[in-house]
């Protein structure tokens, strides 16, 4: 592997977290000496508007001698490449917003990737990725995918299946997320913490928090405090309220369920009829969406169109670019560092299938990720919520690989968020008129 001169694809190019991602590789051009970046999507005018956007970044940080390629083409995209990450969203948000509002239409809980509109983006994201890992393959097979793509249980069950030596690593920074609020909510410096964690993706649960500096687990007294008060929304999610409205759950499930932290996406699964009824089914978290970052990222590249002057890149991504930067560089200097993969269960977590594509903390080096094995069962609770959900997402990767109707079918009806096989069908028969695009022929 080069040590230097490296060439970075960004799959799914246009996306407004790429600014996030090229200011982290930016910031650690030390560890991670890129001189060369394309960015690859199929929609070339976002693709053309994030160009303008990161060249501008470019010269306004002095870092103008670094490459920079916007295509739509697969072979220039990854000819050459070092590292791919990939953040695809296919069908975009126009499609994400009938994952959200067709369910909705049933009283079933419409959200992009838990759900049985999770299970629309997956079967559509399957065939996406799928793609971008057999141009890697075809092209660069011996570069490293670092994706971001969701849903990511069904995308790592899906690319194990066709590709199972592809150099990959499948990370979600959801957790990151969490951690990083609680962090500034409540006083504590998330760099300090070593995290034990458990689950699918989006459905997991914390066991420890040990923060190195005070020298214990805090776990135990962020509970007590997000049980008595919510955690408030950080910068990053500046402007959406829908994550205050997240927040204020995750507490709800702390007040029912006390022992662990849990991931706050498991509301979907524990509270499906409030959240149908909360929610206005004319403007979902997708229209959000489109009216803030994706309107403001528009915003950007007309700004830098009209050479505007002022503070036009105005953004805080957070650690989402970080954490994959800090991937990449793991693998690159071989220095197993630690994050949260999903990866095949293998023992991980004992009392779980095997095969399950679970997510747990794990270390990365020039070899990929070593899992971290829990080295105890976990609670029949968890357990009993997981294998349902995992033989749901099974269900629907086999309905995708044969044409199966009836596998995604069974899949919607196991899904934890729908009461009823009636409903699975109804919603289903609608979801399948809309990907027609997109999905592959059930049958």
């Amino acid at each position: 592997m080069k040590q230097t001169d490296l060439h970075v694809t960004i799959a799914g190019g246009g996306s407004t977290y790429t600014p996030g991602i090229t200011q982290a590789v930016l910031h650690n051009l030390d560890r991670f000496p890129m001189s060369k970046l394309i960015l690859y999507d199929i929609d070339e005018e976002r693709n053309e508007d994030m160009y303008l956007i990161i060249q501008y970044m470019l010269k306004t940080t002095n870092h103008d001698d670094i490459e920079l390629v916007a295509t739509l083409d697969p072979e220039e995209a990854f000819t050459d490449c070092d590292f791919v990450f990939s953040q695809l969203r296919v069908g975009g948000m126009e499609m994400r917003e009938k994952d959200e509002k067709i369910p909705l239409k049933y009283g079933l809980v419409g959200q992009e990737t838990c759900g049985v509109g999770g299970f629309s983006y997956g079967l559509r994201s399957i065939k996406g990725l799928l793609g971008v890992v057999g141009y890697v393959q075809q092209y660069s097979p011996d570069a490293w995918i670092l994706n971001y793509t969701n849903p990511e249980t069904l995308i790592a069950e899906s690319i194990r299946r066709v590709y199972p030596n592809a150099n990959m690593l499948n990370a979600c920074d959801m957790t990151i997320s969490i951690e990083e609020t609680m962090a500034r909510d409540f006083g504590y410096d998330r760099k300090n913490w070593i995290c034990q964690y458990y689950g699918l993706n989006h459905f997991g649960w914390y066991t420890e928090i040990y923060d190195k500096k005070l020298e214990r687990d805090v776990m135990p007294e962020l509970i007590e405090k997000l049980r008595n008060k919510p955690m408030k929304i950080a910068s990053f999610n500046k402007g959406d309220q829908s994550w205050q409205d997240a927040w204020n759950k995750l507490s709800k499930i702390l007040n029912l369920f006390p022992d662990y932290l849990p991931n706050n996406y498991l509301e979907y699964y524990f509270f499906p009829d409030i959240i149908v009824d909360e929610t206005d089914s004319n403007y979902t978290r997708a229209n959000m969406v489109m009216d803030g970052r994706l309107k403001h990222t528009k915003e950007m590249a007309n700004e830098i169109r009209n050479n505007d002057d002022g503070n036009i890149l105005d953004f805080d991504f957070g650690e989402h670019g970080q954490y994959i930067v800090d991937m990449a560089t793991s693998i690159l200097n071989d220095s197993h560092q630690r994050f949260m993969l999903i990866v095949p269960n293998h023992g991980s977590i004992p009392n779980l299938r095997s095969d399950a594509a679970v997510e747990v903390p794990a270390y990365v080096g020039r070899k990929g990720a070593e899992p971290i094995s829990m080295r105890h069962d976990i609670p029949d609770f968890h357990k009993g919520l997981m294998e349902a959900q995992n033989a749901a997402e099974k269900l629907l990767v086999d309905g995708y690989f044969e044409g199966s109707y009836q596998k995604v079918l069974q899949a919607f009806t196991l899904n934890q968020t729908v009461p009823s096989a009636d409903k699975a069908k109804l919603v289903l028969d609608d979801l399948i008129i809309a990907n027609k695009d997109y999905w592959p022929e059930l049958h």
